[in-house]
């Protein structure tokens, strides 16, 4: 379609112009007219037809079509904006034509613009938003869309930037809890690379001028110095090969429920996976019903998004079980995944009449335990990390000096 650029005055008075793409010059005048906006002029650009516009046109495809996405916090500012603009009396169409007015070419910016087009043409912002699928997740469409059918986007777009605030903060404790021993780890491994390249190959011409039989534990560690030099290269393919694979694997849906299922039996690991899961299936879920999305599809929105396919399969078999007006923590107490606790508080809400309240607590009660159990991990496994690395420097250090001693010994030194 062809690009038209327009002189127009806002509602404000002022002088407001830029680019836009519309099939014709009257629907370009229409597109003005619905952002709010008074045209002054309006003419079609001629196509320029180059190397460097060919290039970025078809960079501008190909993204558009591949990996055009905003990351999470883009997605939030976004939200938070679209929010604040609504809630001040713009229009929708005005909201997103002045956040496209912004002058870079970033992926957001290139997102906005296609939203405020859609819009201006005459489709929804739910509609508009399904063109974005790995940028707009089911739960933020249906917010959306409850919010344009109940007259309330602003408040279903503030209650989104609470909701993701409050995931993306649960993430991020666990990520600080892990940069401490990833630390610990890290320079354990250089230290032990360190060693076994550069200091033991030292020890070992000393010991091959001394001569006499090495102990043991100094041979085993002589053969991995001298194995690392020599293929360290090959060892290093291996892993990166090794670990391309188990990625891979780890996307399928074989790979995600093996690796879920793991996560649900290790002891600590298990208890901050529950904890963080059953935490973001109740805020989600909170939010759904307090904006207005039926119970059913609610329940496939939880599922697609809580991020563990265990308890994503639970939730599944609880809704085949659950019809529109029914019981929730009937279904979802009849599983083996859920704990009674999360059940009990579930029963009580509906009862009171009151199942997003009661989900909010749940929401608190485990979010709570998610804390708990990353300081629990973060505290046991600082040093063992720490200990692991001791006990391999000091075998290393033990073999060294065993053999020192021998050699020395026998020289009558």
């Amino acid at each position: 379609m062809p690009t038209f650029k327009y002189i127009a005055r806002g509602a404000d008075g002022k002088r407001v112009d830029g680019t836009l793409i519309a099939a014709d010059r009257r629907a370009a005048l229409q597109m003005l007219q619905q952002a709010g906006h008074t045209p002054l002029s309006i003419d079609q650009i001629a196509e320029k037809v180059s190397t460097a516009s060919v290039k970025k046109r078809f960079k501008f495809e190909s993204g558009l079509r591949h990996k055009t996405q905003m990351g999470a916090r883009d997605t939030l500012l976004f939200t938070r904006e679209m929010a604040d603009l609504l809630s001040s009396g713009m229009t929708l169409g005005r909201a997103l034509h002045t956040l496209a007015q912004r002058k870079d070419e970033s992926v957001q910016s290139q997102i906005v613009k296609r939203l405020r087009d859609e819009v201006v043409q005459g489709s929804s912002l739910s509609d508009a938003l399904r063109i974005y699928p790995d940028t707009f997740q089911p739960l933020y469409i249906s917010m959306v869309r409850a919010g344009e059918a109940s007259g309330a986007l602003a408040d279903s777009l503030a209650g989104l930037c609470s909701h993701y605030e409050r995931v993306q903060e649960a993430r991020s404790k666990v990520i600080t809890a892990m940069i401490y021993p990833a630390i610990v780890l890290g320079v354990g491994m250089i230290s032990l690379i360190g060693l076994m390249v550069f200091i033991i190959p030292r020890f070992a011409s000393i010991f091959d001028e001394l001569g006499g039989t090495l102990p043991l534990p100094t041979r085993i560690l002589m053969a991995m110095s001298n194995g690392m030099i020599h293929y360290g290269w090959l060892m290093l393919i291996l892993l990166a090969a090794g670990g391309i694979t188990l990625r891979r694997w780890m996307l399928t849906p074989a790979g995600k429920l093996w690796w879920n299922e793991k996560q649900l039996k290790l002891p600590i690991v298990r208890k901050i996976t529950t904890a963080n899961a059953f935490a973001h299936f109740a805020r989600t879920l909170e939010t759904l019903i307090r904006n207005g999305v039926p119970i059913l599809k609610a329940l496939v929105i939880v599922q697609e998004t809580v991020g563990n396919e265990v308890i994503a399969k639970e939730i599944a078999a609880a809704r085949d079980r659950v019809t529109d007006g029914s019981s929730v923590s009937g279904p979802l107490a009849a599983g083996k995944v859920f704990p009674p606790l999360l059940t009990d508080m579930l029963a009580v809400g509906e009862e009171t009449g009151d199942l997003p309240g009661a989900l909010k607590h749940i929401a608190r009660r485990y979010d709570a335990e998610l804390d708990q159990s990353i300081k629990v991990l973060t505290t046991v496994l600082e040093p063992v990390l720490i200990l692991g690395v001791a006990v391999i420097v000091g075998f290393v250090a033990i073999s060294m000096l065993t053999a020192v001693f021998d050699l020395t010994s026998g020289l009558g030194v």
